[in-house]
């Protein structure tokens, strides 16, 4: 029942449907019977949050537990904020309309650094301090995980923990600890000394950071019995680990509107920009029948007619033949429609486009990332010029004629020639089109260009590069638009701005923290939004703080300085980043995981070697 408070403004914003709950398949629980109860936040609005898979799976996973009882919350659009503000009605969960702020644990996913705003605005509507020296109770205790989290300390000032790696089984390891905890009378300082022996848990206030006069990190220390390294947890074997069996199923259209199967976690690729591929690693697979179960049952519980096989590669799974059959066979049946995600031009084949062309009619996507060759193997993309030609040609001939191509911008060693690129490769795509005899007569091709600024990450062979300036890179862009020649080429970029704070905040240390705060307290919030976005606040918060955003974005890092993550174990191993960095600057390539093990040091977490 929507209390009536909240039901008296919902006429008076927009998409009310976002903060009613009721939706099919949301657990509702008597909060009598529970012990214990988790409010997920997801510091976007509801449409990007419940398009989220990770959330997807740890809702149904802790709901499974009778004694658990896990709650779904979003960032609140700016008009509902300001009547729920005026109206003094705090954050809640959606399905219990309760504010969180009474909850046991309050956790969020941290999916984007332009959202760490939006966090400090979702504790403050919930009533919560924002600072976790503020919160001197075991209850709430606020905690995060998610990709971000692998360079958590830009926030360490707000949450009382994080959780590293995959969350399936520390986040259960965690709640018992808590109630055990809590049965105790423990204090929120004894419950934190505990947790930091769960592997998988990072507790911030147990590690004491200094620096040198130039401002990089001097020594990282451990307190308490902390370890001095923060292994991330795994899970080892997708067949056995829980996938949900439902998802809650929106009133209103979402950005993912369809049920989703994860195939797999981790990637053999090694693409030296790519954050994900190496705090992901190792590659594990989920077999083809385990997959059809999943995707089976979502359909079942939901009534989607629309399938996702979801992965960093899909095509790059071992029986990925196997799997299109199948999938293919019993959707087909059922007249569900089955989406593939982005495909990799070197093992794009005619069996695959001419699975693909049953189940998807309009364009095909690939990511080069770069133009030129050059720029290919320093990044190592592992592509040749041959092979997108090769893809391109069984695209085209296979009746499809648009084509949308990734690229990046901004990448370490890139010159304008390699800009220049871009372009050229998309011209060259389209006039390979009209060369083909075996083309459809009377249709034009349309060749998309999206192109993302490069944000150096942490955990990654380029997390010791500056990123280029906004000048470089407004530059760069507007040599790019010069060289467009062709209407049958369609160009978008990224917005600069954005990319430069992202870069500070992906490397960022703790001395962040408060320019987050006084950001926040400016204003910002939601600000992967082009609506909401403000640089000028941004840029007025590092100077009130004191905070160079240069030393952050546009600084080359040594090899042995101590980063702001140094003490965080994600697998892959420090040496390896610094041979993959040099490699790069030589232009030279590293082979795929099957095909040889570089030696990235993934394997210690699986017990052995990734591939037999």
């Amino acid at each position: 029942m929507i209390p009536e408070k909240l039901e008296n403004i919902l006429m008076q914003v927009q998409k009310p449907a976002r903060y009613i709950g009721g939706e099919l398949n949301s657990v509702v629980k008597d909060p009598k019977k529970v012990s214990f109860r988790f409010a997920f936040c997801f510091p976007d609005v509801y449409e990007v949050g419940m398009s989220h898979l990770g959330m997807k799976i740890l809702y149904a996973l802790k709901n499974a537990r009778e004694d658990i009882w896990c709650e779904r919350v979003f960032a609140p659009e700016a008009d509902m904020e300001q009547k729920m503000r005026e109206n003094h009605i705090l954050l809640y969960g959606l399905e219990s309309f309760d504010p969180i702020k009474d909850f046991d644990m309050i956790g969020f996913t941290l999916q984007y650094e332009l959202s760490f705003t939006a966090i400090l605005n979702m504790l403050d509507l919930a009533g919560v301090p924002v600072k976790a020296a503020d919160r001197h109770e075991l209850s709430p205790l606020v905690v995060a995980g998610g990709p971000c989290a692998c360079n958590p300390e830009p926030l360490v000032d707000f949450f009382d923990l994080f959780i590293l790696g995959e969350g399936e089984e520390v986040n259960l390891e965690l709640i018992d600890l808590y109630q055990q905890a809590k049965k105790q009378g423990l204090s929120k300082e004894e419950f934190l000394v505990q947790a930091s022996q769960i592997e998988g848990i990072y507790v911030p206030s147990l590690y004491d950071v200094q620096y040198h006069e130039d401002g990089t990190i001097r020594s990282v220390t451990p307190l308490k019995g902390a370890p001095a390294k923060v292994k991330k947890r795994i899970i080892r074997d997708l067949d056995k680990v829980y996938y949900p069996p439902y998802f809650v199923v929106p009133y209103t259209d979402i950005v993912h509107d369809r049920a989703m199967v994860e195939v797999m976690r981790g990637c053999i690729r090694g693409c030296r920009f790519c954050q994900a591929g190496f705090i992901y690693r190792p590659l594990r697979e989920k077999e083809v029948d385990t997959l059809c179960r999943n995707g089976r049952d979502l359909c079942d519980s939901t009534g989607y007619d629309e399938i996702s096989l979801s992965s960093l590669s899909t095509s790059d799974h071992s029986k990925v033949d196997a799997l299109l059959t199948d999938m293919v066979h019993w959707t087909d049946e059922r007249k569900i429609n089955l989406s593939l995600p982005s495909l990799r031009v070197d093992n794009f084949s005619q069996e695959l486009l001419e699975t693909i062309s049953k189940v998807r009619k309009s364009g095909l996507t690939f990511a080069p990332e770069a133009g030129t060759q050059r720029m290919r193997d320093v990044i190592n993309k592992n592509v040749n010029e041959q092979e997108i030609f090769d893809t391109c040609r069984t695209a085209f001939e296979g009746g499809f004629a648009a084509v949308k191509l990734y690229f990046m911008m901004g990448l370490p060693t890139e010159t304008l020639e390699d800009v220049e690129g871009i372009v050229d490769l998309a011209q060259r795509i389209v006039d390979f089109y009209y060369s083909l005899p075996t083309r459809k007569k009377g249709v034009g091709v349309t060749v998309t260009v999206s192109c993302a600024c490069f944000v150096p990450k942490p955990f990654t062979p380029f997390q010791f590069e500056p990123q280029d300036t906004w000048e470089m890179l407004r530059e760069k862009q507007k040599h790019m638009l010069s060289c467009l020649r062709s209407k049958k080429i369609r160009l978008n970029w990224h917005d600069a701005d954005t990319s430069f704070l992202e870069a500070v905040l992906a490397r960022g240390d703790r001395r962040l923290s408060p320019v987050i705060y006084r950001a926040w307290r400016k204003g910002c919030n939601l600000d992967s939004w082009d609506t909401h976005f403000h640089m000028d606040w941004w840029l007025e918060a590092m100077k009130e703080c004191g905070v160079d955003p240069a030393f952050y974005a546009n600084r080359r890092r040594s090899f042995d300085e101590i980063l702001p993550w140094d003490h965080l174990d994600f697998g892959v191993s420090k040496e390896f980043l610094v041979r993959e960095n040099k490699k790069a600057h030589e232009n030279r390539t590293t082979p795929n995981c099957r095909q040889q093990c570089s030696g990235c040091g993934a394997n210690q977490l699986v017990g052995g070697r990734c591939f037999e």
